[in-house]
């Protein structure tokens, strides 16, 4: 795994739905941009999230990664952290 450092945040996708909340079954050429994701490793100089947190941040803010589920942005990106929910 690797350390953030200074203002990035790591972040771990959420995995793609197969399925709306209505129960239609997505075409398996739809692929809608992901937002949220738990946060993995953060820098230090980040002070509003913390690791295993789950965030929505800005999709167009992410940094290229050597992971496709996993992106990078900076603390500023991060729209809102989900409370009472932790790293599944």
């Amino acid at each position: 795994m690797i350390k953030a450092i200074s203002d990035r945040v790591f972040i771990r996708l959420e995995p793609d739905k197969e399925k709306t909340s209505g129960g239609i079954i997505l075409a398996d050429d739809y692929h809608r941009s992901r937002t949220v994701g738990w946060v993995e490793s953060v820098g230090n100089a980040v002070t509003s999230v913390k690791q295993g947190d789950k965030v929505l941040f800005h999709i167009f803010d992410d940094l290229p990664s050597c992971d496709e589920d996993v992106v990078v942005v900076r603390e500023s990106s991060i729209l809102g952290v989900f409370e009472n929910e932790q790293t599944k």
